[in-house]
C-alpha cells in the first residue's frame, strides 16, 4: 500500500511559489496498475517526480508525505526523504524519451552492465542481462549496438528492460508510450501488463490516451488544475464516472463504427496562480452552480472505492449524452 498523505509539491518561480500537485490524499493498493490522466499541466509528471523522490531546485515539498508500503536494509519504513536510496532496487522510473534518457556514446550493453546496484562481477552481470533480455524479446545483439541504431519501440524496451531488470516492488512509467506507432505501443502496454503480472509490482502509469488506461490499468486517478478530481476502479470509472470532467474526457473519445462528431472540452484549465476559490472546473463545466465557484468540494467517497470531488458528483450532463464505454 503506498499513502499519499495530502501532497503539496510547489515550483519556485520570480513571481511567487506554484502549486503543482495541491493536496492529493489517495491510497494506492498493491499489486496493480494505476492510471493517472488529465490535461497537460495538471500536475502529473509533478506528481511522479515527488513519488520518485527527484525534488530538485525549483521544485519542493512544500507539504504532506508519501507511505511507500515497503522497508530499507534496516527494516525502517521508506518516506520521501529516504526514498533515493532505494532507486533501481524498489523503485524504478520508465521515462517517456528514451533517446534523450539512454547515453548516445555509449552502446546498450555497457549501459546495463554500468547500472548502480550491480555487483562487481561484470562477465556474471553480461550474462544475467542476455538472460533477461531475452525473456523480454529483445535479441542479445542488441547490447553491441548504440541506440540511434535502434528503433524507437526496441529503445523503448530497453528502457523497461533497465527498469525492471531488479524487480522493483514499485515502477512509475511517464508517457511510456508517447511517439510510438500502435502496433508498437500495444506490445509495449502488454510487455508492462506481462511483468506486472510476474512480479506481482504496482506500476503507476502516466497517459494522455484514455483508450490506454482502459486497456491495462486496474485503477484510475484522474487530474485538473492540480487536483485529484476522481479516483477509483478502473471499471467504475470508465463505466460511470462520477465528475463531470472524467465524463468529458471520456465521452471525446472516438468509438469504431461510431461516426458521431466528438468535442473536445471547450475553454481552458484556470491559471494556478493565487487564491483559486471554489471548483477548479466550474468555468468549464456545464453543471456549474454558484455553490461551485465560492467553495472546492473535497474528494469524496460516493460509491465503495470509487472517490470524487465534485458537488454534482453522478449527475447527468445534458450535452454529453450516456458515457461511449460500457
Amino acid at each position: 500500500m503506498i499513502r499519499l498523505n495530502n501532497l503539496v509539491a510547489a515550483y519556485r518561480t520570480g513571481r511567487g511559489s506554484i502549486n503543482a500537485v495541491d493536496g492529493v490524499d489517495i491510497e494506492i493498493p498493491d499489486r496493480c496498475i494505476l492510471g493517472v490522466a488529465g490535461e497537460s499541466g495538471c500536475g502529473k509528471s509533478t506528481l511522479m517526480k515527488v513519488l520518485y523522490g527527484d525534488v530538485l531546485s525549483p521544485m519542493s515539498l512544500a507539504s504532506g508525505s508519501i507511505e511507500y508500503g515497503f522497508n530499507d536494509d534496516q527494516n525502517k519504513p521508506v518516506t520521501s526523504d529516504t526514498i533515493q536510496k532505494q532507486w533501481f532496487k524498489r523503485i524504478s522510473y520508465v521515462p517517456q524519451s528514451s533517446m534523450s534518457s539512454l547515453n548516445p556514446v555509449v552502446k546498450i550493453g555497457k549501459q546495463f552492465v554500468d547500472f548502480p546496484g550491480h555487483e562487481p562481477n561484470k562477465r556474471k552481470v553480461m550474462e544475467q542481462v542476455k538472460t533477461y533480455i531475452g525473456k523480454l524479446g529483445l535479441p542479445v545483439e542488441i547490447l553491441d549496438s548504440y541506440p540511434h541504431q535502434l528503433s524507437g519501440g526496441m529503445r523503448q524496451r530497453v528502457m523497461i528492460a533497465l527498469a525492471t531488470f531488479f524487480q522493483p516492488e514499485l515502477i512509475l512509467a511517464d508517457e511510456p508510450t508517447t511517439a510510438l506507432d500502435v502496433v508498437v505501443q500495444k506490445e509495449i502496454l502488454l510487455l508492462l501488463m506481462e511483468l506486472q503480472e510476474q512480479m506481482g509490482n504496482t506500476i503507476i502509469l502516466v497517459s494522455h490516451d484514455m483508450g490506454v488506461h482502459y486497456q491495462i490499468t486496474h485503477r484510475m486517478l484522474i487530474m485538473y488544475a492540480a487536483k485529484a478530481v476522481e479516483y477509483g476502479e478502473s471499471d467504475s470509472v470508465f463505466a460511470a464516472p462520477l465528475h463531470p470532467y472524467t465524463r468529458m474526457l471520456i465521452s471525446s473519445l472516438p468509438t469504431i463504427g461510431d461516426e458521431s462528431a466528438r468535442n473536445g472540452i471547450p475553454g481552458s484549465p484556470p491559471s494556478l496562480w493565487g487564491e483559486l476559490g471554489g471548483c477548479r472546473f466550474a468555468a468549464r463545466c456545464p453543471l456549474a452552480t454558484d455553490k461551485c465557484r465560492a467553495e472546492e468540494p473535497p474528494l469524496v467517497e460516493h460509491k465503495p472505492g470509487h472517490f470524487a470531488a465534485c458537488h454534482h458528483a453522478g449527475s447527468e450532463i445534458p450535452a454529453a449524452g450516456e458515457p461511449i464505454w460500457q
